[in-house]
């Protein structure tokens, strides 16, 4: 499953890239915005996949709060991911990504990383995403599946 919050689309492209990347043929891996999901709706997948714009080194309000929901132990034996979009700029690393934040609580609810926290670029605050970061998405997305998945 893919949770992810967007505020001007350009997260939401990843994601539902991510989501359409892990799935196997003939299927489809749910790919939910934050504000949808409860922590009880990823009880019983097994990678769970998050990301969240970049803003001010932290996810959204909406990201933060679904996080919030999940108790500890919530994701023990899932393995999780997490990943974010982010500004080009270098002083924008001063502040950290959420990507990083994301992972960590991720973690701290007993998830196994199954990949290191990804950023994907956009140009400027609204975006568009940079040259190349949908092909990215699917290559980290692949990356998450079991091999010869």
């Amino acid at each position: 499953m893919v949770v992810y919050d967007s505020v001007h689309g350009n997260t939401e492209r990843i994601a539902r890239r991510i989501a359409a990347a892990l799935a196997q043929p003939g299927e489809e891996v749910p790919c939910f915005r934050a504000v949808d999901m409860s922590a009880q709706a990823v009880a019983s997948v097994d990678l769970l996949v998050v990301g969240a714009p970049t803003y001010g080194g932290r996810p959204t309000p909406a990201m933060r709060s679904f996080l919030a929901q999940l108790a500890a132990g919530s994701l023990a034996g899932k393995r999780v991911a997490a990943f974010d979009t982010r500004l080009v700029a270098k002083w924008v690393g001063v502040f950290g990504f959420a990507a990083g934040r994301i992972d960590a609580t991720l973690q701290q609810r007993g998830g196994r990383q199954a990949a290191a926290p990804e950023g994907f670029y956009v140009l400027d605050g609204k975006g568009p995403l940079r040259d190349g970061e949908l092909e990215r998405a699917d290559q980290w997305a692949r990356g998450l599946l079991p091999a010869g998945g």
